[in-house]
């Protein structure tokens, strides 16, 4: 069972960095975090897949106030997302007509959709952002949906002004991806034994 929600986890990642590079490509706005990653990128000159890895980093350590505790699967997120994007964008083509890019777009929210699947149903561990979110709604008592639009209004608002691509995919990101990942997650959800339910299916001795 360890051996496929390992086998999950790596495979989620290493499509949601694919998928982050096919909406970079499509050239029709990002999610609020990408917004930020591809603003910081533009402003230091680093490759977006280098800042996603240190803001990651960065993040976790906001995890420490919050009293969160990083699965294994948390620092699998913090750095392979990042470096299959840098692998996505070196493959993936810049798209020009209208019609390829609504393809691109189309294509990316489904690959995220079940990328993210993939890797909250490993039940590994939450990734970086995820992780702040529920930190912060534990800790101040919020909702988890108004921590989550408090941090992206912040993000988005500053990768906007720092360059960052804003426009009809940031829209349809937020309208699609919740009911895309809510769609797979039975699908792709590892069942977990309990140890009470590891102990019943251990024989009596004779």
């Amino acid at each position: 069972m360890m051996t496929r929600r390992i086998t999950q986890l790596l495979i989620g990642l290493a499509m949601y960095g694919i998928s982050l590079a096919m909406f970079i490509r499509a050239g029709l706005g990002l999610d609020p975090w990408d917004v930020f990653h591809q603003g910081v990128s533009g402003r230091i000159g680093w490759s977006i897949g280098t800042v996603v890895v240190v803001v990651s980093f960065l993040v976790l350590l906001l995890w420490i106030p919050l009293r969160q505790m990083p699965g294994c699967g948390t620092l699998a997120n913090a750095v392979l997302v990042g470096v299959f994007a840098d692998i996505g964008l070196s493959l993936i083509p810049v798209f020009s007509h209208l019609g390829g890019q609504i393809a691109m777009l189309a294509g990316a929210v489904v690959l995220n959709g079940i990328a993210s699947a993939c890797y909250i149903g490993a039940r590994l561990g939450p990734g970086a952002r995820d992780g702040l979110m529920t930190g912060l709604a534990r800790r101040t008592g919020w909702s988890v949906r108004l921590s989550r639009t408090l941090i992206e209004v912040v993000v988005l608002g500053v990768g906007w002004l720092l360059g960052g691509s804003l426009g009809v995919g940031t829209v349809v990101y937020a309208l699609a991806i919740g009911p895309v990942v809510q769609l797979l997650l039975p699908m792709f959800t590892v069942p977990v034994q309990s140890p009470r339910s590891v102990q019943q299916a251990v024989p009596a001795a004779p």
